[in-house]
């Protein structure tokens, strides 16, 4: 890296740098829409800027942002596909539309395997799934027949049998076709009662048979499978949803959006989760029910009562401790030696100068550097958990806060600002957008807890890159909260309410921007900082600010790990006072919200 695409991050109060600025440069300055307004010959590129989207590659982040890599599916529509392949492998392989379900189910419902291991070797294959070349039928002459199990004389009318020609009467079959069915979906490859035979019982057997209970129970293990055993469609995994999502395995994000409106992973099926990938989440999720926090807690702050062992919590300020019945001992909560010991040789009753002398001579540095640890690293997760925590019981107010305006407040402020409600989409999109944000936020501090502890300048990159997303996250919140309040309560139309629009519209598509390479930045590893904590010039113009601007030179920072703060040479920009969109300096009017400066 050349130096004069260097810029080191001084702190931000080092007066002797004279190529230092106090002014901050705000992050949240740009995006596809933002970028475009501006004649990117008159400025430079911020420092490690999460903005510049005029450029080559913003068409590709647009794209990236709409792109849907999967399909929902009801149950008609999976009844549909179920047909659609049934028919083909029918058509196909000159087979009964029974015998295709029958191999579609046994090969986990994959058409182009059923083909495979047909056209290898179908004599195999019908003797794997029980499919007869030629059904075996009873002596026509015969009027009657004994059943196979209850071995009574039947009237043919009263007989049935498989393609294998077991004859078992219509009493028999209903009982075993019930009992099949009620184990579960393992009567979907039923045989025939004959222990001795393999022969398939298909869905007209079912139907000509079974009870309409049990044709449901059977139909319904029958949609079921298409989605449970093949391995590219899952089950919409909120509860009480029965949608089901077709993915296209190897195609990017495994983020994915129900009809339900639920958000999941379609990899690990736990909530959506980026920028944390899915073995973190496990690790994360273990940990928070875990009982190794329960021993933490007890570790740090108890000790084992030395008679019983059992552990103490210290409840009052003197250190004569008396465990609990049965054992009542008394001991001196310094030094576990029994009260009885102690007195006004020991330093007295409750100064008790053996643990200090002790202490000196080591011996109790090992369970004391354990406690101290324990309790180390028992704050710690305390502090990253209560913020995921925090941050989820947001996400969720914010969920009610937006059902409450679409289906309250939206009506009501369209007939106090006289504006239909289609005009009004965008307070809608700030709430979605909130909900988003928080749960990227929530997931970042699983991210930070993980990170470890000696990479010092990721670590300081991450924590800075976090707090500005909290700080525009905030912003965005306030106003749609807070200001839109005042509209809502207003008696009637206000002038400063389209104002108002372009302020929570901007701010929305900024923090949007902001969150979206702040994701890609995670998901990276922030591999643009690298082990002297320098940012790469060029790994980060393209990660995390989306490409290069066509006029200006960029500047990349150089990350110390003797400061957190930065300064930045802002002197081509300022940054708008309504929205804080970054402005090139020769614009009097924000090219955001077209406010004057």
């Amino acid at each position: 890296m050349e130096s004069e695409d260097e810029l080191d991050m001084h702190d931000a109060h080092d007066d002797d740098d004279d190529d230092s600025v106090d002014n901050e440069e705000d992050f949240y300055s740009g995006g596809e829409d933002d970028a475009a307004a501006i004649d990117s010959d008159d400025a430079d590129v911020g420092d490690y800027e999460f903005v510049d989207n005029d450029s080559d590659d913003s068409d590709d982040m647009v794209s990236y942002r709409h792109q849907q890599n999967y399909i929902i599916l009801a149950e008609a529509d999976i009844r549909q596909r179920q047909e659609e392949d049934i028919m083909r492998v029918s058509t196909v392989l000159s087979i009964s539309k029974v015998a295709a379900s029958i191999l579609l189910r046994y090969y986990n419902w994959s058409v182009s395997k059923v083909h495979d291991e047909w056209f290898a070797d179908e004599e195999k294959v019908r003797r794997a799934v029980g499919i007869l070349e030629k059904p075996v039928l009873p002596p026509s002459n015969a009027l009657e027949l004994p059943c196979g199990i209850c071995f009574e004389i039947y009237s043919r009318d009263n007989i049935q049998s498989a393609a294998c020609g077991h004859p078992f009467c219509n009493t028999c079959w209903t009982g075993y076709i019930r009992t099949s069915i009620n184990d579960g979906p393992g009567c979907l490859m039923l045989r025939c009662p004959d222990p001795s035979c393999g022969a398939a019982v298909g869905q007209d057997m079912i139907n000509l048979l079974a009870s309409d209970d049990d044709k449901k129970k059977y139909s319904r293990y029958f949609v079921r499978s298409y989605v449970e055993d093949n391995r590219k469609t899952k089950w919409c995994p909120a509860p009480g949803c029965d949608y089901a999502v077709d993915f296209i395995v190897g195609s990017g994000s495994y983020d994915v959006t129900c009809r339900c409106s639920y958000s999941f992973c379609w990899n690990c099926t736990e909530e959506a989760h980026r920028p944390v990938d899915c073995g973190t989440v496990a690790k994360w999720i273990l940990k928070n029910s875990a009982e190794s926090e329960n021993m933490n807690w007890i570790l740090a702050n108890s000790k084992p009562c030395p008679k019983c062992k059992r552990p103490i919590e210290k409840n009052q300020g003197c250190m004569h401790i008396t465990c609990t019945p049965p054992c009542k001992f008394e001991f001196c909560w310094l030094c576990l030696g029994p009260w009885s010991d102690h007195g006004e040789r020991t330093g007295g009753f409750y100064a008790c100068n053996r643990y200090e002398t002790a202490k000196q001579e080591g011996v109790y540095d090992d369970a004391e550097k354990r406690r101290e640890m324990a309790k180390n690293s028992l704050e710690r997760y305390t502090h990253y958990y209560e913020r995921w925590a925090t941050n989820q019981s947001s996400r969720q107010k914010a969920l009610a806060d937006l059902h409450q305006m679409q289906t309250v407040h939206l009506e009501k402020l369209s007939d106090t600002q006289c504006q239909p409600e289609s005009q009004l989409k965008f307070i809608s999109e700030a709430w979605l957008q909130i909900v988003e944000c928080r749960r990227v936020l929530k997931w970042t501090y699983a991210y930070g807890y993980y990170l470890p502890e000696r990479e010092h300048a990721k670590r300081l990159f991450f924590e800075y890159l976090q707090g500005e997303a909290e700080s525009g996250l905030e912003r965005l919140h306030q106003c749609a909260e807070k200001e839109l309040q005042a509209y809502i309560t207003a008696d009637g139309p206000s002038r400063e309410f389209n104002e108002f629009r372009t302020k929570l519209a901007g701010l929305t598509s900024v923090t949007r921007n902001y969150f979206e390479n702040l994701v890609r930045a995670l998901e990276n590893g922030l591999s643009d900082v690298d082990s002297q904590g320098t940012c790469s010039r060029t790994a980060s113009s393209k990660s995390i600010g989306g490409g290069r601007s066509k006029g200006g030179k960029g500047k990349m920072s150089a990350f110390r790990a003797s400061g957190s703060s930065r300064t930045i040479d802002d002197t081509d920009h300022w940054s708008c006072e309504h929205c804080t969109f970054a402005n090139v300096k020769s614009f009097t009017i924000c090219q955001m919200c077209q406010q004057r400066r």
